[in-house]
């Protein structure tokens, strides 16, 4: 593979960087959102994390299409495209809610998703590519810190807008009659029109910015990869147990993220906070996130490697997992915003173990990992189900077999290169 000298990358990371920052305020968005929608659409926990599954799903539904999409532009004009399929997603948000149609917000999540998966797609390969393979966590890691502080702003930001007042507003709604409550919901839905109106401009005029920045073609593969890759006799992608076993693991993963950010906010609400106190969690678990993200880049690869921070990672949140289950409510929601300390350095160093070696064959391996990315749709899903049948604090238990999942890949599954 062709990878550029250190003083060749650092524009091209800034540039990707700001990209990761808009990626990250953009989809941490949900984990308020699902509160707002479940008071303004009136809502069951279930239908709420419709929310993540619209936007997560979409991943799944694009990534073969944005492979196929990035071997026809290249990483560069394929940012632009998925920047401009997410403005054309946020643009949905505005008749949504002139409407208060739930299906219709759910469509504009799906189509931002989409234009996510085609960005992840290109994105994360060419963070990976455009250095050397043995920091490759440390330049995801400080991707990692842009899309996540921009996800403990976002949700900050967008609740100033639509739930600054959401107590009151919530006890301003019990003995209205059917007419004014009505009337009262939409007027609370039309709140999201100028915060989505501003974020439509914005990742118009990036998309636009994004195909004049000066980002270098990189190529994923060269002769001797291919070459590699022939002389093994692989064929297809399902002959890599890595990439597999590493697709499954983030599927867990991103699963188990998508519940710590984007449930924490209905969890405390349901614990008797007050969504004033609430709308804040989010922030908190992000904030973890971020520190997760600057011990990676102290401590990979100088002090310790990426399968070893991949174990300690694991470890971490099965025990903050017991201790969402089990506690008092007050720590059970410091536990939860902890496991985005636990989560950060997993994506970061599953990524590079699960493409290693793939060759001639990283567009698709990549796209198969984005792919992964579903996980954040069905597991906040099987959560809100759960939290519906039983109670919110019951339904974390979903997160401690996800966790031995990513262990089982981190012990042994990365090391796997046949099936027999």
């Amino acid at each position: 593979m062709n990878s550029t000298s250190n003083k060749g990358y650092i524009v091209p990371m800034i540039i990707i960087g700001a990209l990761f920052f808009i990626f990250g305020f953009v989809t941490w968005l949900n984990g308020i959102l699902i509160p707002y929608f479940k008071i303004s659409c009136e809502l069951t926990d279930f239908e709420a994390t419709l929310v993540a599954f619209a936007f997560y799903i979409s991943y799944t539904v694009m990534a073969l299409p944005a492979s196929w999409i990035l071997k026809k532009t290249g990483f560069h004009k394929g940012m632009t495209v998925g920047l401009q399929v997410m403005a054309l997603g946020t643009l949905l948000f505005v008749p949504a809610a002139l409407y208060r149609a739930y299906w219709m917000f759910l469509t504009g999540l799906f189509v931002m998703g989409a234009g996510l998966a085609v960005l992840q797609t290109a994105a994360n390969p060419y963070i990976t590519i455009i250095g050397p393979r043995e920091s490759a966590a440390k330049r995801i890691s400080i991707m990692g810190i842009c899309n996540k502080l921009a996800g403990a702003i976002a949700p900050l930001i967008l609740a100033y807008y639509i739930l600054n007042d959401g107590d009151a507003y919530v006890k301003s709604l019990e003995g209205l009659d059917s007419v004014a409550r009505a009337a009262a919901l939409d007027n609370l839905a039309h709140r999201v029109i100028n915060p989505y109106l501003v974020m439509t401009t914005i990742l118009a005029l990036l998309g636009v910015a994004v195909r004049y920045a000066p980002l270098p073609d990189v190529e994923t593969e060269d002769e001797a990869d291919a070459t590699l890759t022939e002389t093994n006799g692989k064929a297809s992608i399902f002959q890599f147990p890595q990439l597999i076993l590493g697709a499954i693991a983030l599927f867990f993963y991103v699963g188990a993220e998508v519940i710590a950010g984007d449930t924490i906010i209905r969890y405390g609400i349901s614990q008797g906070f007050r969504i004033e106190t609430a709308k804040a969690f989010t922030t908190y678990t992000l904030f973890a996130m971020i520190v997760g993200y600057l011990a990676g880049i102290v401590l990979i690869p100088k002090f310790i490697s990426q399968r070893t921070a991949l174990i300690a990672s694991t470890l971490l949140g099965i025990v903050l997992s017991i201790g969402v289950i089990w506690a008092t409510p007050t720590i059970s929601i410091l536990a939860l915003a902890l496991l985005g300390l636990a989560n950060a350095l997993v994506w970061p160093a599953v990524w590079p173990l699960a493409i290693h070696d793939l060759g001639k064959f990283i567009k698709t391996g990549s796209a198969v990992l984005i792919m992964a990315i579903a996980g954040g749709a069905i597991l906040p899903l099987m959560w809100g189900k759960l939290s519906d049948v039983y109670s919110p604090q019951v339904a974390y238990t979903i997160l401690i077999p996800s966790y031995l999942i990513i262990l089982y890949y981190a012990v042994k599954g990365y090391k796997l290169r046949s099936w027999k």
